[in-house]
């Protein structure tokens, strides 16, 4: 039974320990025990998602593994935002807002700089194709400007706020943007996306046999099986953040926080996968790499979460509450500056890396002293 029980990996054990929480705990209240419970299964369920997320796109190869980990991480955040919202009852709610702002501030600073720092420290200068780096910052930019900076200026509903037309309209255009970014990326100029191979040949794209493995790519029947457990994975993320999201709104109440450390936790605990990802492509000189599963989540954490919450506030009771405060607004900006002028020379060292997390930690503490 030990041998047994050592031979059977964590990330096939998981999923159905989660799911059986899912089914114990479904529409029934929670005392601190089963709470913590929840909570435990809940980020164990997040953790495994990414990870058999991971073992598909290392079968498909890049970019279309990057693609994969963004899709997934972005059907996780999706699913938690509309399971709270729901629980909250009718009413305004910012906690899409908050989310999708939250990603791109942890994505864009937070993540990008540990990146840099920790690939400058180790290679002394990195190195990435601009070509493709620019292309999705520019699509971010325009993705999160139209969503999250526009309503605060339409003038057709009260507020920072979309009508319904002007919600359907933005996430069309959320979805254009990306699946034409997704196109460029795996079709039209999949060149772009590819780690570079040495400093001398920065143009010339790799083949896919050049491209570093980490092992042996997953047989058919190991992708099969990780795509299903993945799939379970999800649900049981979305099954429990309901269970929990009563208990979650009463901490934060009772903690005296900005309603916003929501959105925060959100995005921190869905990124978090993809971050350890990203820091250890950084430190093999793949900067490229974590750029592309950087910028990826953070573009389709927007460019895909508007056009569903655009689908589900038909029967949602909620108000979309979209447009940033000029604080925000300001942070934006300036991050959105900041990284342009970071990716524009096609190189960067420590000191870039240092300028971002600066601005990953005023945004930390302006969400929580705002």
């Amino acid at each position: 039974m030990v041998n047994l029980a050592r031979s059977v990996p964590w990330y096939l054990v998981i999923p159905p320990v989660t799911a059986l929480v899912l089914i114990g705990t479904w529409h029934r209240e929670l005392g601190i025990a089963a709470l913590i419970v929840v909570a435990a299964a809940l980020i164990a369920a997040v953790l495994t998602a990414v990870h058999h997320a991971e073992i598909v796109a290392h079968r498909v190869g890049e970019p279309f593994g990057t693609l994969i980990l963004a899709v997934a991480v972005t059907v996780i955040e999706v699913g938690l935002i509309i399971m709270l919202m729901t629980s909250a009852g009718e009413g305004p709610s910012s906690l899409a807002r908050d989310t999708v702002f939250a990603a791109i501030m942890i994505v864009c600073n937070g993540v990008m700089g540990l990146c840099l720092l920790l690939g400058a420290l180790r290679h002394g200068e990195v190195e990435f194709r601009v070509e493709g780096v620019t292309a999705a910052l520019a699509t971010l930019a325009a993705v999160a400007t139209l969503a999250l900076v526009l309503p605060f200026f339409t003038t057709s509903s009260p507020g920072p706020t979309f009508t319904g037309a002007q919600l359907a309209f933005d996430g069309v255009a959320s979805l254009v943007l990306y699946g034409s970014f997704v196109f460029i990326q795996t079709r039209r100029h999949r060149q772009y996306f590819l780690p570079l191979k040495t400093r001398e040949d920065r143009t010339a794209p790799l083949s896919d046999d050049d491209e570093e493995e980490h092992g042996d790519r997953p047989t058919t029947r190991a992708t099969a099986i990780s795509l299903g457990l993945l799939f379970l994975c999800l649900v049981v993320v979305v099954g429990l953040a309901k269970s929990a999201a009563p208990a979650i709104e009463h901490a934060v109440v009772a903690a005296g926080a900005p309603r916003a450390v929501v959105g925060v936790a959100i995005a921190l605990l869905v990124l978090a996968p993809e971050t350890v990802a990203a820091v250890r492509a950084a430190r093999r000189n793949h900067i490229q790499t974590s750029f592309n599963l950087a910028l990826g989540s953070a573009l389709a954490s927007i460019g895909l979460t508007i056009p569903v919450l655009a689908l589900a506030s038909i029967w949602l009771k909620n108000t979309l509450v979209l447009g940033l405060s000029p604080k925000d607004m300001v942070l934006l900006a300036l991050t959105i500056t900041i990284t342009t002028l970071t990716v524009a020379p096609g190189r960067a060292t420590l000191m870039q890396g240092a300028v971002h997390l600066t601005l990953f930690g005023v945004f930390l503490f302006l969400s929580l002293v705002p």
